[in-house]
């Protein structure tokens, strides 16, 4: 299988905005913008996260309903999404989405692969993505993989600067290839700041547990920790409500401090302090264009180049991955800055097992 790395893929789309698609959650249709421009229709997989997970699956979809508005389709009109509440459920919505004549369909996350390349084998003539994962030796499978470590160095590099602690959480979803990515970058990143700092790394076995990301989160912050880094897909939102249950009792000069993941999560982060200030607790959140990812396959399949068979993979350099540097102050924004430039020009070589 062909490794392509993308240097202006994903920039080049950015353009088109995501925000074009008129709505940022799950349970609004995408507009239609009239006549269809397009005969071809897509639809995306979820992971047990499910598609308001306000973070990975949410991403896909408003890459996809972006891609809807664009050519004048809407939601079950061109473009859906197929919601997994469980594993046994992957197989089943993939053969649903092919019977109902999705000619292009995108398994989000790496729980998906098998169910994929199962029916990238029985439907030979329909087009599949796999994100965060490779699938070899199928012609019509697309595979996307992310430079998470990346994004997730930079994530680190600012933990460091705000910790005041010198304690830090990092909460995963499941184990497996993807997650330590963001883990050993994550890593990496704190101790190129200030190797004594020391990083509690607990995780969930679940991307939709938001009760035990709660939990965890909860025994961190007891232990010391003012800053968490989740990792966690939906699990990650227990993680968002201990912190705002936690600040919600402390002055905003003592608040403790969130990294969201895949997507900017500033909005999660907004709480009302002990002293009656409006005030907000994401630190910053690691970009992940999942949804301009399936924004342009979808668009290069429209147009005759499904990229079947090769794995594109987008990092910093090409703005697939990225850093919201949303609470930062000038010290650590410089930093993270210092240390995108290092990775770009291949100064810094960011582990990621």
């Amino acid at each position: 299988m062909n490794k392509k790395y993308i240097g202006v893929g994903l920039t080049a789309v950015a353009v088109l905005g995501l925000a074009a698609c008129g709505n940022r959650g799950a349970s609004k249709e995408a507009a239609s913008g009239g006549e269809a421009k397009t005969d071809l229709k897509v639809a995306i997989v979820t992971d047990t996260g499910g598609v308001d997970d306000k973070s990975f699956n949410q991403s896909a979809w408003e890459g996809l309903q972006a891609w809807g508005k664009e050519n004048g389709l809407s939601k079950g009109n061109g473009f859906d999404y197929f919601q997994s509440n469980n594993e046994s459920e992957y197989v089943t919505n993939f053969d649903t989405a092919v019977s109902n004549g999705y000619n292009l369909v995108a398994g989000i996350g790496f729980l998906l692969t098998e169910a994929v390349e199962t029916s990238a084998k029985n439907n030979t003539d329909t087009n599949f993505i796999i994100v965060d994962n490779v699938i070899e030796g199928l012609d019509n499978v697309a595979s996307v993989t992310f430079a998470d470590h990346e994004a997730s160095y930079l994530a680190g590099v600012a933990a460091a600067k705000a910790t005041k602690t010198k304690k830090i959480g990092f909460v995963g979803g499941m184990e497996g290839v993807v997650i330590t990515r963001f883990e050993k970058g994550f890593l990496a990143g704190v101790a190129s700041v200030d190797p004594s700092i020391k990083v509690d790394v607990q995780y969930a076995g679940s991307f939709s547990d938001s009760a035990k990301g709660k939990t965890i989160a909860a025994a961190q912050y007891a232990a010391g920790a003012d800053v968490i880094f989740q990792a966690a897909g939906g699990t990650g939102a227990g993680v968002f409500s201990e912190a705002k249950a936690i600040n919600e009792t402390k002055n905003e000069a003592e608040k403790v401090w969130v990294i969201g993941v895949d997507r900017d999560q500033a909005e999660e982060g907004k709480y009302t302090s002990k002293d009656g200030k409006e005030s907000n607790f994401v630190l910053a959140s690691t970009i992940k264009e999942v949804g301009k990812a399936v924004q342009l396959i979808a668009t290069q399949t429209q147009d005759g180049k499904f990229p079947g068979g090769v794995v594109t993979v987008y990092g910093l350099k090409d703005a697939g991955v990225e850093l919201a540097t949303t609470s930062l102050d000038d010290d650590a924004k410089k930093a993270v800055e210092e240390a995108k430039e290092a990775i770009i020009s291949g100064k810094v070589t960011v582990p990621e097992k």
